[in-house]
């Protein structure tokens, strides 16, 4: 790296000197890394091997970065045909941690990693957690739910290389969330937004100011999420809302995070993973600002190296603000979680937006799909605000808002207060009866 004054973070914790270098230093740094994931997955994964030859491509041919178009995706669909070990690139016994997805499609996609690939997932996430303006001292409280999922163990190991105090709650107990958040008075909370929504809830429940409580930050993840449900958390809170991503294929939470001085979407930490963006139905590359689906490359991974993994998230690449790292725009939707209601492309967090803008209602809300004769027909059931006593007419608001700004017949139910469920984890916005 190029001499230069050791930068601080928001928190006032010292940068590592790869967050700040010049453009052409991180592009040389992700070729040289490039190449040697590359060769490591054709001549350690024989499905790589398979699949880069039947594409008639081969490692020695990337001479420069956009030569990576021309290599093969790699979808959900390799993971589970390799299923459980077929993807490692290294021997069983080299594998020191096993994670996993839920399986609830399919077979679970199983993802391993050596002591090395550990280490580098903590590091990125300390990162993470360092701009989101982490300071010395701080105490951290972990809501994501831990096990096979990548969550609660990688932003633990992540609090502890940063040097901060770790209550390991995981998901659950709200009741009792409330209780240790308010005796421990931790400074950062890492969860899903959703469920954050529900500990405010259960803080008024108990007859709490939830903005009288410790938290000074959220890191928030595991789902997608819009800005307008980012305000209404820092409002109810009185907090720092930032964007943490992640994916358990490609490493875990960590991938990338939003810097809180500039909030202004996730910065990806992109000395360990190469971000593009591609037509989701040509799979072209877009250029840098156009509107696709992400798709990473690992550079340093061991155990499992990734090639053009195809995340389904929708987003677009953007230069960089407080990093010279790229940023991406803040991911509310995914490909898989569109419906389409006759014709019209529809994405939960189009619905959640428009919630949000209503005062008496709460963010607590399920797209149900169902057909009428031959045809899809979309119910949205949400839950009035704490406190405001929703009436028919702000339901009847919500429908009439739905179908200007996205053009599609909705039907609005409102249910009690505390009717729909509340998820520990992901939250299930859309639950499809067809």
């Amino acid at each position: 790296m190029s001499d230069q004054p050791q930068r601080l973070s928001a928190g006032g914790l010292p940068l590592e000197p790869i967050e700040t270098a010049s453009v052409d230093e991180l592009r040389a740094l992700q070729l040289e890394r490039l190449r040697a994931s590359l060769t490591l997955a054709y001549e350690k994964v024989p499905h790589y091997r398979a699949k880069f030859k039947a594409a008639g491509v081969h490692p020695s041919q990337l001479q420069r970065l956009e030569d990576l178009a021309h290599f093969p995706f790699t979808t959900k669909s390799d993971l589970r045909d390799t299923y459980p070990f077929g993807m490692f690139a290294v021997p069983r016994a080299d594998v020191v941690r096993i994670h996993a997805s839920s399986g609830t499609t399919g077979k679970p996609t199983v993802v391993g990693y050596t002591q090395r690939d550990i280490d580098t997932w903590a590091n990125v996430v300390a990162r993470s957690i360092r701009a989101a303006g982490a300071r010395r001292g701080d105490m951290v409280h972990v809501s994501y739910g831990y096990g096979l999922f990548t969550g609660g163990l990688g932003a633990h190991y992540g609090a502890e290389r940063l040097g901060l105090t770790v209550v390991p709650f995981g998901g659950g107990q709200t009741e009792k969330q409330v209780q240790l958040i308010t005796d421990f008075k931790p400074d950062i909370i890492m969860v899903t937004p959703s469920y954050m929504l529900a500990i405010a809830d259960e803080f008024e429940r108990q007859g709490l100011d939830p903005k009288a409580c410790s938290l000074r930050t959220g890191i928030f993840g595991a789902e997608p999420w819009t800005n307008e449900l980012r305000q209404s958390i820092e409002q109810r809170l009185s907090l720092q809302a930032v964007d943490i991503y992640g994916l358990s294929e490609v490493m875990g939470p960590g991938v990338a995070n939003e810097c809180v001085e500039t909030k202004d979407g996730p910065t990806i930490w992109e000395d360990h993973f190469y971000p593009e963006v591609i037509d989701p139905d040509t799979g072209k590359v877009l250029p840098e600002g156009e509107f696709g689906e992400l798709v990473f490359t690992s550079l340093t991974k061991e155990a499992l190296p990734i090639v053009r993994y195809r995340t389904r998230d929708l987003t677009r690449l953007l230069p960089g603000t407080a990093r010279t790292m790229r940023r991406m725009q803040k991911i509310t939707g995914r490909s898989d979680d569109m419906m389409i209601i006759r014709g019209v492309n529809v994405f939960p967090s189009q619905i959640e937006e428009l919630i949000l803008k209503q005062p008496n209602l709460a963010p607590h809300y399920q797209c149900v799909l169902t057909k009428e004769g031959p045809l899809d027909a979309l119910a949205v059931h949400v839950e009035p605000a704490a406190g405001a006593t929703a009436q028919a007419g702000d339901a009847r608001a919500l429908e009439n808002d739905i179908k200007i700004y996205i053009g599609v017949t909705a039907k609005v139910h409102l249910a009690p207060e505390g009717a729909i469920e509340r998820s520990m984890g992901k939250a299930k916005r859309v639950v499809d009866k067809r």
